[in-house]
This record gives C-alpha cells, structure tokens and sequence, in this order.
C-alpha cells in the first residue's frame, strides 16, 4: 500500500490532479465556514441540536454541517442533484430528453445546460424557503434571536448570497470532475460526510476515558464497524454477469466482431436514490410535529415514527424496497440495452435477439434487486438499531449504514478505481495488486 502510493507521486499528471482535487475540496470545506449576513450562527445551531434528525437533519448532512451554520454553502450541492433527478425521470416519460439522450455528446451538453439553468431555479426557490424559515424561527430556548433584522433586504440578501453559493459549488464539482480526479459533485457529497468522522471518534476516546464504555466494547463495535462496511462495499460491487456474444461480419477485406463479453448487472442498481426518497418521505411526519407541539394527534404519530419503533422500520424497509425497484426501472432500460445489441449484430447464447432478450434481461434484474434491496433495507435501518441497543450517540452510529456510509463507500471505491486505471496506464503498480487484471506481470 505504501509502495503504492509514493507511485501516485511519481506520475506528473496524476499528481496534478490528485492535488487540484486536494485545492478545490479545501476551498469547498472554508466556504462552508463563511457565515450568511444577518443570522445569528450561534441561535441557529442551538436550534439545529434539537432538530438534527429530521428532514433539516438530512439536507444538512449532504450540506456537509454548511445549512446548521448558515453559511454561504448552506444549500450545499442538493440543488443540483435534484434538477438531475428531475431530468432523469423527464428522460424516462418526456420523447425531448429521451431524444437528447440519444444524440451523444452534443445532447449531453445540452442535458448539462438545462440541468445548471434547473440548478439555479431550484436554488432561488429553496433559498427563499430557508430565509423565511430563518425568520420564523424567531427565539431559541435559550432566548437569542436568530434573524436580528427581519425583512425583505434580509430576504433578498439570504437569497443571493445562497443562490451564488450554490452555483460556485456545481462550478466546483465540474472543475473536479474535468481537471481533477473522480467524480467532483459526489466528493464534494463525500467530504462533507467525511468531516464529521473526527468529531465522532473523539467522541468514543472521551467515552472509553470518561470510564462509561469500556475498551472491549469499544473493540466489539470497531469490528462490528469493519464488517459494516466490508458488506456495504460487497453489496455496491456485486454484479451479475450476462455472456454475450457477438457474430463475426466481413465488410471490405476486414472481419468484425466475433468477440465474447459481457452486461454486468448491479445487485444495486439504483444506489443510495432509495433511502433518499424513503428518508425524505418518513421524516415529514416528525418535521410536521414540529410546527404543532401541542396537538396530541401529532405526538401519537411522532410516536409511531420515532427512529426506535419497529413500525418505522417495518415501513422504512418496505418502502426502500419500493423505491430500489422504481429507481431501477428508470437507470436501466432493458429494451435499449436488447436493441442496441441487435443493431451491433449481439445476442445471448441461447436467447432470441429482441423482445425475448429484453424479456431475459428483465427477469435477471428483477430477482438480483430482490436481495439488494433487502440487503440495502438492512443497511438503512441498522444505525437506529446500533443506537437502540448500545450507547453509541447517533452521530458515530450513522457511519455504521445509512445514506452516509452508502455514499462514502461508492465514492471511495469509484475514485480508488479511477486513481488505479491511471497507474496501469503507466505500467505501475496499482492498489489491486492481487487482482486478476492480466498485464501487470513484469518482464
């Protein structure tokens, strides 16, 4: 490992770029310090202490901590990934973007276009929400203001100051993504996640030295920790492979084709997009309560949703595997991918080109997404297990599954594979050494 990495150094061009990435996310991480004009950080954060496990909760952890602080990065980058769902899902009902779809680069670029144009809407109209939910919330337990000066200047500022925010951010993750190495909008996600790890581990010391933990325990959740994460990269790496074989065609003096590959099918297609639609779902419930502390009917329902109640993940589960099959029916389309391997002369061994190869296909993906999904029900639910039956605080428990660990691990691993591709290119030892990539052999 160590070998390995003196190697990055050694290659100028993936220096370059690990370092330019290194720029960007510090950047990133000091614009999520700069503080919003005319909010009270202190009040606010009082305020989100109490809150952190609600749908608040939720869009602050892809914000990396930036929405608790009101802080110029306060939107993080969830504008953004949202008007990309949009135009997803408008590419699956809507012949225009499936059209752009289809045109190849220059229908990316323009999918790219509208997705920036998407991005600054949603961001104007989410800016205007989180300056008048500013105002409201008026005085915090403890007596502070959060918005000293209410008004429309304050409103108007919030929402530029936010809306610039965001788009220097996409800007960011583009730059990452074309000068730097991985993908830029999933590390910005994945180092906001990362920063609050430190904060958590010395939260475990101070519970081992504070004497109300002892040390085998803390080994036990440790290892119960490593093999969290072990399942998880498992679940995000399994594939199920289809043979396909393509017939040999002789055009002038050459010979096309003939070859044997394969489609590689994810047991987990539709990725961590499941527990955001099914978090995003549950925690109205408890952000509604909120407005209506009194009312009796709300607390019941706060109740039966709480985090610890077994109907909450009873419903939880299900719904994730709801969302893991709907999510999977629009990334990957089974007709495409039966026409296109009969335009390209392509057929499965044993399988009728066209309809029937759609028909295989789908059953395939079909009963694979079944255990995934499960599997991924699993992962969702099990911090809230961990926080029930130990003494973990919430906070450390979150790394054990969940929307934080789904994204770190993917992220981890499409980066560690794209720093890798880099050094095969350059006939140097990558991390996967004991990997069955042919070529690596010296001579």
């Amino acid at each position: 490992m160590m070998g390995s990495l003196q190697n990055i150094f050694k290659i100028p061009e993936l220096k370059r770029r690990i370092l330019f990435t290194a720029v960007i996310l510090v950047v990133y991480r000091i614009g999520g310090h700069v503080p919003v004009p005319g909010v009270n950080a202190q009040a606010l954060l009082e305020y989100f202490e109490q809150a952190q496990r609600g749908l608040l909760g939720l869009y602050d952890l892809f914000a990396g901590g930036a929405f608790s602080r009101a802080t110029v990065f306060a939107l993080g980058i969830m504008p953004y990934i949202s008007a990309s769902i949009i135009i997803q899902l408008l590419g699956a009902v809507v012949p225009y973007f499936q059209k752009l779809q289809k045109e190849g680069e220059q229908g990316r670029k323009k999918i790219t276009q509208l997705t920036r144009y998407g991005t600054v809407l949603i961001s104007a109209l989410q800016a205007y929400g989180v300056s008048i939910f500013l105002q409201r919330i008026g005085y915090t337990s403890s007596g502070q203001l959060v918005v000293p000066n209410p008004g429309p200047g304050f409103i108007l500022l919030t929402m530029l100051t936010l809306v610039c925010g965001t788009v220097l951010i996409m800007w960011l993750g583009e730059q990452i993504t074309e000068r730097g190495i991985g993908n830029g909008i999933s590390l910005i996600i994945f180092i906001g996640i990362i920063a609050r790890f430190p904060n958590s581990i010395f939260d475990e010391i101070q519970q081992v030295a504070s004497g109300n933990r002892t040390l085998i325990t803390e080994l036990l959740l440790l290892a119960l920790f490593v093999g969290t994460v072990a399942g998880t990269v498992l679940l995000t790496q399994g594939t199920r492979k289809i043979p396909v074989q393509y017939a040999k065609r002789v055009i002038g003096r050459k010979v096309y084709g003939g070859q044997s590959t394969h489609i590689p099918l994810r047991v987990n297609t539709a990725g961590v997009m499941p527990i955001i639609f099914a978090q995003s779902i549950l925690f109205i419930p408890q952000t509604i309560m909120q407005f209506f502390p009194s009312s009796d009917f709300m607390i019941s329902m706060n109740n039966i949703f709480d985090y610890e109640s077994w109907v909450y993940w009873i419903i939880y589960g299900l719904m994730i595997v709801f969302f893991t099959y709907f999510y999977t029916a629009i990334a990957f389309n089974p007709v495409d991918v039966a026409d296109n391997m009969k335009k390209q002369g392509g057929f499965i061994p044993g399988v009728r080109p066209g309809k029937k190869t759609s028909e295989f296909i789908d059953n395939i993906l079909t009963r694979i997404t079944l255990p995934g999904s499960i599997f991924l029900a699993i992962i969702a639910i099990f911090p809230s297990f961990v926080t029930k039956f130990t003494n973990v605080s919430y906070n450390f428990a979150s790394f054990y599954g969940g929307t934080s660990l789904l994204i770190v691990v993917g992220v981890a691993l499409d980066t560690l594979q794209q720093v890798e591709s880099h050094m095969l290119m350059r006939h140097y030892d990558g991390f996967l050494r004991s990997g069955k990539i042919r070529g690596r052999r010296r001579f």
